[in-house]
């Protein structure tokens, strides 16, 4: 998809009518302090080649899925849609933001000049079945549930995690984002920024407490503090897609009992580690 001649080739042979651009280099915040430069080319050429190919072919509408990542570092919370580029942004992922945010700019420029329909939804953090276990490059929700797993099954008595636990963050289960999208296509045609989340967070520290509570890890629990933490808190104002007739509707709980069912099962199989 970075490639602009394969996804014009693609557009010309397939004729989408509907285009939803998920498709990112994503990771945690050590996949994004490590590879800063591939984050933020990988995601502009992503962008590139998908917008220009939805104008050039005329597609009825884009859906272009951003980050929460893309707000200030000391932003007010909860998080306002008016609130972005009123700040600098949080340097262990700004590589990944700075890519997102010119990818809003471009959609937003390509319906001033070209009409090109489209929405733009900013999720908070998303998970769920389907995610990566790769403990280099996953995001925290499933990284933990890896590894509380794995420590349970290995008769591990002590974990260590990175930074204090005090950050705050808002997950989303991907159940709740996909029908989000799919309701923002059919009911809402503005290429501005709409922020889709649960409307609540959870301190990390709460969060691998309550990981650990539902796959029976009744060991230690150690937090490294030389790592960093990230953004302390990243909370979004959902009350644009409340106001449309929105709300998530999967529990944390009932979301995280998912991901812990889909990693013993791909961890049965033998395949956890082959995905991107």
């Amino acid at each position: 998809m970075r490639d602009p001649h394969a996804v014009s080739s693609f557009f010309s042979e397939q004729k989408p009518e509907y285009v939803f651009l998920a498709a990112a280099k994503v990771g945690g915040i050590n996949a994004n302090m490590t590879y800063p430069a591939d984050f933020i080319f990988d995601n502009l050429a992503i962008q590139n080649a998908v917008i220009r190919a939805c104008a050039d072919y005329k597609i009825k509408k884009l859906c272009f899925l951003g980050s929460s990542c893309i707000y200030p570092r000391e932003c007010k919370q909860p998080i306002k849609e008016e609130y972005l580029l009123t700040g600098p942004l949080e340097p262990t992922n700004e590589g990944y933001a700075l890519a997102k945010i010119a990818g809003l700019k471009m959609v937003k420029y390509f319906n001033q000049q070209y009409g090109m329909s489209a929405i733009c939804p900013m999720p908070c953090n998303i998970y769920g079945p389907g995610d990566s276990f790769d403990l280099a490059n996953s995001h925290v929700l499933s990284a933990l549930v890896r590894k509380f797993v794995d420590a349970v099954e290995n008769g591990s008595n002590k974990i260590i995690l990175w930074g204090t636990g005090v950050a705050k963050r808002e997950f989303l289960h991907v159940d709740d984002l996909a029908r989000a999208v799919v309701f923002l296509m059919k009911e809402y045609n503005n290429p501005d920024v709409v922020n889709v989340g649960a409307g609540k967070d959870i301190s990390i520290k709460e969060l691998a407490e309550k990981i650990a509570g539902m796959v029976g890890f009744t060991g230690q629990i150690f937090w490294d503090a030389t790592k960093p933490d990230g953004m302390l808190r990243k909370c979004l104002d959902v009350s644009s897609m409340s106001s449309l007739g929105f709300k998530a509707e999967i529990s944390l709980t009932e979301g995280i009992q998912s991901v812990i069912e889909d990693y013993r099962l791909l961890k049965s199989r033998g395949d956890f580690d082959a995905r991107p």
